[in-house]
C-alpha cells in the first residue's frame, strides 16, 4: 500500500549481528510483503514503525522521536533466541514511509515563523496512513505493536483499531500528560481529544499524570466526564512496589480489561524523550506494568516519544518492553 514499506529479510539483516553458535531474532523472523500474506502468517503480533517527529514539533516539543524506531530495531533484532524468546509469535511488518512528510515539514519549519498549524496539516495526513495500516493489521487478526513517533499517532492507532472492530475502544495511557488539549489543529498533545471527538475512544484511563503539567481546563473536563479516569503519579511515589502494582492492576477494571495500551516515555524517570522528566516511573516498574496488562486483552501497544541519543539505552529499553509484551512464558 502507498506510504507503507513492508520490510524484507535483507533489510532487517542490516541491523542483525550474527555470532557463531547463537541465533538472534533478526536471523529467524519471517517477513511478508502484503496484508494478505500477513493474514496467513501464524504470528500473533505485528510490529510497525513510525519514524516521525512532526507531531511533537507541532506541539512545541523536542524533535528526535523519528529515530526511536531504528534504535529499537538495532536492539530487538539482536536479542537471543532461547527457551524464553521465540520469534514465531511476532513479525516486523515494516514502517510508515515518513520521508515525504518529513521533507515537507522541514520546508515549513525553514520558511514559516509560526509553523505549528501547517505542521498539523501534515500530522493529519500521517493520521490517515497510520489508521489504515493499523486497521488492516487488526483485520488480519494480529495485535499491532507500534514503535516510535510522537503521541499524535495515538489518534491513528485508536481510529484504526476502532474501525476494524466496528466499535469505540477503551485505552489505557501511561503518561505524564493527558494529551487532551484543544482540537484546534493536530499535534502530539491532542490525539485523545480528537479520538473522543470523532467517536473512536470510549473509556480513557491515564496512569501517572503529573500535577505540574496539566492545565486547569483539562482537570475540569476530566472531572465532568464519566468516561475519563486518571491517577496522579504523586499517588504512587510513597507506595511500596507491591502496592504500586496493585493500584495499577485496579486501573484495568475501568477499561474493562480490554483496551489499547499507550506508553509515553515521558512517564519514565530520566528517560530520553520529548519531555524528559527527573521524576516518574522506573523502567522496571514499566516492565511490570506491561506484564500486568498482558494478562488482559490488549488490543494494541504503542511506545512513543522516545528520543535516542548517542551512548544511551533507549533502543534497548524499548526492546525490553516489546519482548516482555510478546513473551508467553511468564
Amino acid at each position: 500500500m502507498e506510504k507503507f514499506n513492508f520490510f524484507t529479510h535483507e533489510e532487517l539483516s542490516i541491523y542483525c549481528k550474527p555470532r557463531k553458535g547463537e541465533t538472534k531474532f533478526g536471523e529467524a523472523l519471517t517477513q511478508v510483503n502484503s496484508f494478505e500474506a500477513l493474514e496467513q502468517n501464524k504470528a500473533k503480533y505485528a510490529i510497525i514503525g513510525i519514524p516521525e517527529d512532526i507531531g511533537v514539533q507541532a506541539n512545541f516539543g523536542k524533535k528526535g522521536t523519528k529515530n526511536a524506531w531504528e534504535e529499537f530495531l538495532k536492539a530487538f533484532l539482536n536479542i537471543q533466541i532461547n527457551p524464553h524468546n521465540q520469534p514465531d509469535n511476532c513479525i516486523i511488518l515494516g514502517q510508515i514511509d515518513c520521508d515525504g512528510f518529513l521533507n515537507d515539514a522541514g520546508y515549513i519549519l525553514e520558511k514559516e515563523e509560526n509553523p505549528e498549524e501547517k505542521l498539523g496539516e501534515i500530522v493529519s495526513k500521517i493520521d490517515a496512513v497510520v489508521a489504515e495500516v493499523v486497521y488492516k493489521a487488526v483485520r488480519t487478526g494480529k495485535i499491532p505493536v507500534i514503535i516510535g513517533g510522537g503521541h499524535n499517532n495515538a489518534f491513528g492507532n485508536i481510529k484504526g483499531v476502532s474501525k476494524a472492530l466496528e466499535r469505540p475502544i477503551n485505552v489505557m495511557n501511561i503518561d505524564a500528560h493527558t494529551d487532551l488539549r484543544l482540537c484546534d489543529y493536530r499535534h502530539s498533545g491532542n490525539g485523545f481529544s480528537y479520538a473522543i471527538k470523532e467517536g473512536y475512544l470510549n473509556r480513557y484511563n491515564i496512569i501517572g499524570l503529573h500535577k505540574n503539567y496539566t492545565p486547569y481546563y483539562i482537570f475540569d473536563d476530566m472531572e465532568a466526564s464519566k468516561k475519563i479516569k486518571y491517577s496522579l503519579f504523586e499517588e504512587y511515589i510513597h507506595l511500596t512496589t507491591i502496592d504500586k502494582l496493585i493500584k495499577f492492576k485496579a486501573s484495568a477494571d475501568f477499561v474493562q480489561n480490554q483496551f489499547g495500551l499507550e506508553i509515553d516515555c515521558d512517564a519514565i524517570e530520566n528517560f530520553e524523550s520529548s519531555a524528559k522528566s527527573p521524576t516518574g516511573f522506573s523502567i522496571n516498574e514499566m516492565r511490570s506494568f506491561i506484564k500486568i496488562c498482558r494478562k488482559q486483552e490488549v488490543l494494541y501497544m504503542h511506545l512513543c516519544e522516545a528520543i535516542p541519543k548517542e551512548n544511551n539505552n533507549v533502543g534497548k529499553a524499548l526492546s525490553y518492553f516489546v519482548s516482555d509484551f510478546i513473551r508467553d512464558d511468564d
